[in-house]
């Protein structure tokens, strides 16, 4: 029946007329309890994360990469847990003005051109390893058993 009312009124019209901002701003309504212990919660990821990836960096070998990674992510999640407390899409608009836009254009480039740097080092380490006879192999089979 309230479907009925709905289409009769013209409320079904205007709901189909939504932008996909305006969807995803309706669906993040959250208490404001739960906005902080989502905010806290991915906050002490991304600082778990951070701190883990300082920590990788002096192991030998796969130390830089797996720091890469590890701070990579753990930036991108202590800048998502900002959008618990005042939305996404409020978010993102105060991440796009005047007086933020160059910082943020130069923040997601780094964070790019970091994952871009962790992955060309895993492709060049395992480009060099087939250099050396078999060990590829022995790499996939490797894995493939603690897959399994």
């Amino acid at each position: 029946m309230d479907k009925l009312k709905s289409v009769l009124s013209g409320e079904e019209a205007r709901r189909e007329d939504r932008t996909v901002l305006e969807a995803v701003n309706e669906a993040s309504t959250l208490g404001w309890g739960t906005r902080l212990k989502g905010f806290i919660a991915c906050f002490v990821v991304g600082a778990a994360c951070t701190v883990l990836g300082v920590c990788m960096l002096f192991l030998p070998r796969v130390g830089l990469t797996l720091f890469i990674v590890f701070y990579t992510f753990g930036n991108i999640c202590a800048l998502c847990s900002t959008m618990f407390l005042m939305g996404p899409v409020k978010q993102l608009k105060r991440m796009c003005d005047k007086t933020r836009a160059l910082a943020t254009t130069i923040m997601i480039t780094c964070l790019v051109l970091t994952l871009c740097a962790a992955f060309w080092v895993l492709s060049f380490s395992w480009y060099s390893l087939s250099y050396i006879p078999c060990v590829r192999e022995a790499i996939m089979k490797m894995v493939a058993v603690c897959l399994r």
